[in-house]
């Protein structure tokens, strides 16, 4: 039994017949329809969701298994002993998804659970998303080996691309990140990763017209939302959020930061337009971005395929 709490446990070999599996899901689906018929998956919900909760379910639907999905509010896991209910939940179905808010949970459940565990995202690491961009990738450009520059906060997303690209030995990751978010990944972790030689990490404070040159160079721009989601609309981060958006405005992917550049831009969703990505930008490049978005299905019936029937 293998679990999906991040890339650490996966060789470069694995992730690859993944994304080989989800390619051909996607190409031939009819193939795969009854691959999974039977099985159950059980999906809870600690974070906000559209495309986690909608891509697993279709998923596994489309791979003929079922699914059963839970609140963390209405769940007896903010009340009970958890693990005596994860292993609870394991006796009634044949794999888990959980979206949860603290890396510490996810690794609970990993430790403790009887069946397959997917970390569908936590604080610190969100691989089906990242599964999802290098499938996007390859439609795209053919191979991974491209140039792909994040800008952003060193987050979740983030956290998830150093790990692929330092696993896969395939093209570069460029990361400029002016802001760091508390994850379990210290210092170490990126210190290592550039020792690797696939992740360039750039100053931050380097000027708009050197990272607008770096930016002319790339195959692939990637941004994410800069405040979690579950905080934009809570007047309790009013202040952090304001701050953050001035430290993080010169940084927005826009008309003027792309120009002279023929990258595709990515954004993992959801996206709050007129902060780090302007509308016309958006506009631009949505179609790519829904590819990107759609991709997570692929990605993901390919997981639960690979985690029920090839492991």
């Amino acid at each position: 039994m293998k679990n999906m709490l991040n890339f650490k446990n996966f060789s470069a070999e694995e992730l690859a017949k993944i994304l080989e599996i989800a390619l051909d899901m996607k190409k031939d689906p009819g193939k795969y329809a009854e691959s999974l018929k039977g099985k159950k998956l059980y999906t809870l919900f600690e974070k906000t969701s559209t495309r986690t909760f909608l891509s697993f379910t279709t998923a596994i639907t489309e791979l003929g298994g079922t699914y059963y999905n839970q609140l963390w509010k209405d769940s007896n896991f903010m009340l009970g002993e958890p693990v005596s209910e994860i292993k609870y939940v394991g006796r009634n179905v044949d794999i888990i998804m959980a979206r949860l808010i603290k890396n510490e949970t996810v690794e609970l459940f990993g430790a403790n659970t009887l069946v397959p565990f997917i970390n569908g995202c936590d604080s610190s690491y969100h691989p089906c998303q990242i599964l999802a961009d290098a499938l996007t990738v390859i439609e795209k450009f053919g191979s991974l080996d491209v140039n792909f520059m994040y800008v952003g906060a060193k987050n979740n997303v983030f956290n998830s691309l150093v790990e692929f690209f330092t696993k896969m030995k395939k093209g570069t990751l460029y990361g400029l990140t002016p802001l760091v978010n508390k994850t379990v990944c210290g210092n170490d972790f990126y210190e290592e990763a550039k020792a690797a030689g696939f992740y360039k990490e750039l100053d931050p404070a380097m000027s708009m017209e050197e990272a607008k040159s770096c930016a002319k160079k790339m195959q692939v721009i990637y941004t994410d939302t800069w405040v979690d989601m579950e905080f934009f609309n809570d007047p309790a981060y009013q202040k952090q959020k304001e701050e953050t958006l001035a430290k993080m405005m010169p940084y927005q992917i826009n008309d003027e930061f792309l120009d002279g550049s023929e990258a595709l831009v990515f954004h993992d969703m959801p996206i709050h337009a007129g902060f780090e990505i302007s509308q016309s930008v958006l506009d631009k490049h949505l179609e790519t971005i829904l590819d990107e978005a759609e991709n997570r299905r692929h990605a993901e019936k390919a997981v639960l395929y690979y985690l029920l029937k090839v492991c």
